[in-house]
């Protein structure tokens, strides 16, 4: 089974992705991580790629789709693969449906995960990261995942590890900004790529990002398997 999952920063869609890594056995693709691997590692792609991400740009599509697609094709995904973080605009998702369908590559699903903007901004600067597992949710503004509080000290509500992480990107609000207008831009940005695959034939799960954790995931869950 392959899936594209879209949601905003703050929708909570690392989250469910991990749950859907773990509840099908699938490949979580973090187009983020991939790319400053490739930069890392001073792949081809990634030697190109590294001048766009130093500016804060995006990476071209000529660099981003051949590099996602040799992710695809590795043997690890044969079993199947959840991708997130790419397409972040209009003409990536072009250039990837094409890409996919040319390659013979299946689509299972498109989920989305649907949050207002400022909804979503209070998320992120409410996030606290646990350093023993980021994908422990802990928010200071979401009463279902708040941390445990005692002695004025926040632990995770998971584990109990304490020393929460405040990134410093999380309360960057021009930053937030900047990421939100990309995604929620409907004539070229990720917004506008969603419209696209949900006009497509590949089925498309769209789902409320404001109910908690497991209930969101159970929606997910519950179109894919009846």
């Amino acid at each position: 089974m392959n899936i594209l999952i879209f949601g905003p920063n703050g929708s909570g869609k690392g989250t469910q992705g991990a749950l859907l890594r773990e509840r099908f056995g699938l490949v979580h693709i973090e187009a983020g991580a991939l790319f400053r691997e490739n930069i890392r590692e001073n792949t081809p792609l990634g030697s190109k790629a590294r001048a766009f991400v130093e500016r804060g740009e995006l990476v071209p599509d000529e660099i981003t789709v051949p590099m996602v697609l040799e992710r695809l094709k590795r043997d690890d995904c044969r079993s199947g693969w959840l991708l997130d973080g790419f397409p972040r605009n209009l003409s990536q998702a072009e250039a990837l449906l094409k890409a996919l369908q040319k390659d013979s590559i299946k689509l299972d699903y498109i989920v989305e995960i649907v949050l207002a903007r400022e909804v979503a901004k209070k998320r992120i600067m409410g996030r606290r990261l646990c350093p023993r597992d980021n994908n422990h949710p802990n928010n200071i503004y979401i009463e279902a995942i708040a941390p445990l509080q005692k002695g004025g000290k926040l632990y995770c509500r998971v584990c109990g590890e304490d020393n929460l992480i405040v990134r410093p990107d999380d309360q960057d609000e021009a930053a937030i900004d900047k990421r939100h207008s990309i995604y929620y831009d409907r004539v070229t940005g990720t917004m506008a790529a969603i419209d696209y695959f949900r006009r497509g034939k590949v089925p498309f799960i769209s789902v409320d990002g404001l109910p908690p954790v497991e209930e969101v995931a159970n929606c997910i869950i519950k179109s894919i398997i009846p």
